[in-house]
């Protein structure tokens, strides 16, 4: 076994455990410093409670022959996606999981030792806490050490989601710890001072950080009863769930309506992806350009994994909330720029990975009415979207739309078009050098093709 393991490259901050994986599996090693709140943890009723509840991830022990090692558990899988990926709703839900977790910690005599949201993962599209070794044992009159975290994972991106632009969460990429408090509190705007919860909690709490950062003084040791610590995390609930989007306009709001579909045309559209389905029988599937996730739903019924990625967070926001109101279990819609993906970062650049080292044994791609955004818009050549996307999968269904199409002539209104080897012929010559055409389908009454390609 030892032999065998690959160490997980964001494991090394835990003193008290650390995951690695084995045979494509994921275990987390619990060491001997972590017994007491480990034994405590199972036995007080703290982890039944959390796993009847939907809040942690549920495990099971595994026999194991590692030296200094007090226990071995294999945890459920799930899918790692990151903060920045988030719409407002998930971060939101992620961060009053995050409370929902310390409150009912608190009743069983533990407590949250950290409020990390890359710890917060989705499961089912809801939110759950994936690190079993977060909790320690409650000390009477300890406050909570990871309030300030908290506010700087959950509550400051939430803030400024909300009260500046829905991107902001992107901060994340340059700020992998959560964002500090005092760039916060400068960039929020000054009415967000005469609401008391997001006053105390980010603008007056980073002043009382920064009066220590700049002194030499320590800070006193504070004392806090579990009362008022649970009422401070019920405060913190309110604070989030009173921190609400106003309205936008997405820049994807009715498009549908407004393409040069007809209605035949449209259900034309999903009779031919639903033929493609059929021929694959796909377990994974990743929509890039989802939108609000109409073709992505097509796949509901058979695939265990539809990962729904779209550049625009409103339309992430409109998908993950439909999903919830629907209860769907295997559509997560997260926000990717494939234009500009996320890269790597944190320590050696492995901390957090991007797009492609999380893509594992995806069957099926799609890339609808997105082609000529990548090769117009952004000037991306063929022979580069084509590589890209079979780092992905082995299947592809992907959508060519001629020039003539009335959305690619808006496009062209106010720039000279200097695409001269946009075409079809051109298309299916660069894709046809890693791809091989299964099948390809016209929609009748568009100017639209749709193909299967198979992986070369």
């Amino acid at each position: 076994m030892k032999n065998n393991t690959e160490i997980e490259a964001s494991s090394f901050k835990d003193r008290d455990a650390q995951v690695y994986i084995q045979n494509g599996e994921i275990y987390r090693k619990i060491f001997h410093s972590y017994k007491n709140d480990y034994d405590l943890l199972m036995n007080s009723g703290l982890y039944s409670e959390l796993t009847k509840e939907g809040l942690i991830i549920k495990h099971i022990e595994t026999e194991h022959n590692f030296d200094n090692v007090y226990k071995v558990i294999k945890p459920e899988r799930v899918f790692i996606t990151y903060p920045w990926e988030w719409c407002f709703s998930q971060l939101k839900a992620a961060a009053l999981t995050t409370l929902k977790i310390q409150k009912t910690a608190l009743e069983y005599g533990m407590t949250l030792k950290d409020a990390n949201c890359y710890n917060i993962q989705f499961k089912n599209n809801q939110p759950l806490l994936i690190d079993t070794s977060s909790f320690e044992k409650y000390k009477e009159g300890q406050t909570w050490t990871a309030y300030r975290q908290f506010c700087e994972n959950f509550l400051a991106p939430l803030a400024l989601m909300a009260y500046r632009d829905i991107s902001l969460n992107k901060l994340f990429l340059s700020n992998i710890n959560g964002i500090p408090l005092d760039l916060t509190s400068k960039l929020l705007p000054f009415k967000t001072k005469l609401k008391p919860n997001i006053f105390l909690h980010i603008h007056l709490h980073s002043k009382f950080q920064n009066k220590y950062n700049n002194t030499n003084k320590k800070q006193t040791n504070l004392k806090m009863s579990k009362d008022s610590q649970i009422a401070l995390i019920k405060n913190l609930i309110c604070c989030v769930n009173d921190i609400r989007l106003p309205k936008y306009e997405t820049e994807w709001k009715d498009y549908y309506n407004f393409t040069n579909y007809s209605d035949k045309s449209f259900e034309e559209k999903k009779k031919i992806i639903l033929d493609y389905k059929g021929n694959i029988k796909p377990k994974k599937v990743w929509d890039f350009g989802a939108n609000t996730g109409i073709f992505s739903r097509l796949f509901s019924d058979c695939a265990e994994e539809i990962l729904a990625l779209d550049i625009d967070p409103l339309a992430i926001e409109m998908n993950y909330n439909y999903s919830i109101k629907h209860k769907e279990m295997n559509l997560l819609p997260i926000v990717f720029d494939l234009s500009n993906p996320s890269p790597s970062i944190g320590w050696n650049n492995q901390e957090r990975v991007n797009l492609q080292t999380r893509a594992k044994n995806v069957d099926i791609v799609m890339a609808l009415a997105l082609i000529h955004h990548l090769r117009i818009t952004y000037n991306i050549p063929f022979p580069k979207i084509a590589e890209y996307f079979s780092e992905f999968a082995s299947y592809i269904i992907i959508e060519f739309i001629d020039k003539d199409d009335s959305q690619i002539q808006k496009m062209l209104l106010n720039r000279r078009d200097v695409f001269d080897d946009y075409n079809v012929e051109n298309f299916e010559k660069e894709f046809s050098k890693k791809y091989e055409i299964i099948k390809k389908n016209p929609i009748n009454n568009t100017r639209r093709i749709l193909y299967l390609m198979r992986k070369i």
